[in-house]
């Protein structure tokens, strides 16, 4: 692979960029209610090593909002030919990690499509929180895409898409995704396990508690977390 295609590692500032956007968001949850997350990803052959680290860090989105109310999570994934699920809503992380163990990536093209349909059904249903993708490509039509992003923007469902590799398509529909729906972008760097876990706990925080919690979860958290919130309160 030539160096120039080589993707860009993260950034403390890129994910401090993104955890601004998320801390500057209303609050969208009455106190006496759980969250509820979707948690989307792409499940094609290309995404398997991210799919074993969800699997071993997703208890933390639990564990990390029990005090603030709790979260119920419901994943989704496409993968191999027009195949997409969704499971049914989880309440801990023993009952999520059950439920991903038994999914094996298969090779196919994108189905974000899917992903956004199905949160826009939900969401006619009931409160969503937030919509979470992870995912690295894009292989669809963007005006349809933009479309539904916005129609999720409307119903108060903000997309956060985590963004792992180099592919500037999807790089530049990612971002103009989330910032239709009123979510966030960021890329993260695939071989970093506790970037993903960060960014994935701060969006459960902030998806069961809002902008207060998440400030919150800033000043208490990990070392990266501490360098993010400093960056936040340094004047702009």
């Amino acid at each position: 692979m030539a160096k120039d295609k080589l993707p860009t590692p993260s950034s403390n500032q890129q994910i401090s960029e993104f955890l601004r956007q998320v801390e500057s968001m209303p609050v969208v949850k009455a106190a006496d209610q759980s969250g509820r997350l979707i948690f989307a990803m792409d499940a094609t052959a290309s995404r398997e090593p991210t799919w074993d680290q969800a699997c071993h860090i997703q208890a933390d989105m639990f564990t990390s909002t029990a005090q603030l109310g709790g979260l119920a999570i419901q994943l989704c994934y496409y993968r191999g030919f027009n195949e997409f699920a969704a499971s049914p809503w989880h309440h801990n992380g023993n009952e999520l990690l059950k439920f991903m163990s038994a999914v094996r990536c298969a090779g196919g093209q994108t189905q974000i499509a899917q992903v956004l349909r199905h949160a826009l059904t939900c969401a006619r249903q009931e409160k969503i929180n937030a919509l979470v993708f992870v995912g690295d490509c894009m292989e669809e039509d963007i005006d349809k895409l933009s479309q539904l992003a916005g129609e999720l923007g409307l119903l108060s469902v903000p997309v956060f898409i985590f963004h792992e590799g180099g592919d500037t398509l999807a790089e530049a529909t990612f971002k103009h995704l989330a910032r239709l729906s009123g979510g966030a972008y960021c890329h993260f760097d695939a071989g970093s396990a506790e970037q993903l876990r960060e960014l994935l706990k701060a969006v459960a925080i902030y998806a069961a508690g809002g902008r207060s919690a998440l400030a919150d979860f800033s000043r208490g958290g990990s070392r990266l977390i501490q360098q993010i919130q400093k960056q936040l309160e340094s004047p702009k």
